[in-house]
């Protein structure tokens, strides 16, 4: 009875953070957009904000512990890092395969976290812009959906095909999200046409993108699921993610 009751509670907490994940963030970013000026920077700390709950919902009896928060700033870090070693490389950006990463070894609300929070740090170098909320949601999806899979059972850690899911969620899911912003934040009005445009000059984009998430993910995903579980066994961090 205690095991069904707490069950009962913990898939309670997972449909919030899905709430706030899937239908809160999205509202955000389009009313920030559409009735505040454009004011970029509140969507970006609303949703930093708003992330940050969800994250907190993954826990049952306890409040997440300093090394807990650490772990995922240096997931964070690397992330960022790896965006902007790729700097002077147009589209050439393998963050996300560090944020699938996180999303798969501490779970879905950790991998969102990472995303969002990686790519509004790392347009500090990129540039800030009416485009930084869309990135937040878009890298953090990423992360959210390979946790959800990974809990499920559907996705393994396994190179091949960590890299195949890797290739296909940024040229399914994240690039299109990123043209559906610059369809909104570049296009002075939306047609048929001008969202055709910009969902076709995209492809090669998507495509560049989608390649090095998943060379990346080949090449880099078992040594660091190997030192992650090791600080996982060693300290007992984030076990309580679902």
């Amino acid at each position: 009875m205690r095991d069904r009751s707490e069950k009962k509670k913990i898939n309670k907490k997972f449909v919030l953070s899905m709430l706030i994940i899937l239908v809160l963030i999205p509202l955000t970013i389009y009313f920030c957009w559409k009735y505040t000026d454009r004011k970029y920077y509140i969507a970006s700390i609303l949703i930093i904000i708003y992330t940050l709950a969800a994250f907190f919902t993954s826990f049952e009896n306890k409040k997440p512990q300093a090394r807990e928060l650490v772990i995922i700033a240096v997931l964070c870090a690397i992330a960022v890092a790896s965006r902007t070693a790729f700097i002077m490389l147009d589209h050439v950006k393998p963050m996300l395969a560090f944020v699938i990463i996180a999303g798969i070894s501490f779970g879905a609300q950790a991998g969102f976290l990472t995303g969002a929070v990686s790519g509004f740090v790392s347009n500090f170098f990129f540039g800030q812009g009416p485009w930084t909320p869309w990135q937040m949601f878009a890298f953090g999806i990423a992360g959210f959906i390979a946790g959800i899979l990974y809990s499920k059972g559907s996705l393994k850690q396994n190179k091949f095909q960590l890299a195949v899911f890797g290739f296909f969620t940024v040229f399914i899911i994240v690039g299109p999200l990123l043209d559906t912003c610059a369809l909104f934040t570049m296009s002075s009005q939306i047609s048929a046409s001008s969202a055709a445009a910009i969902y076709i000059s995209g492809i090669p984009v998507n495509l560049i993108h989608a390649a090095t998430v998943a060379l990346t993910l080949y090449f880099v995903s078992k040594p660091m699921f190997e030192k992650l579980e090791r600080i996982k066994l060693k300290y007992g961090i984030l076990e309580n993610h679902f």
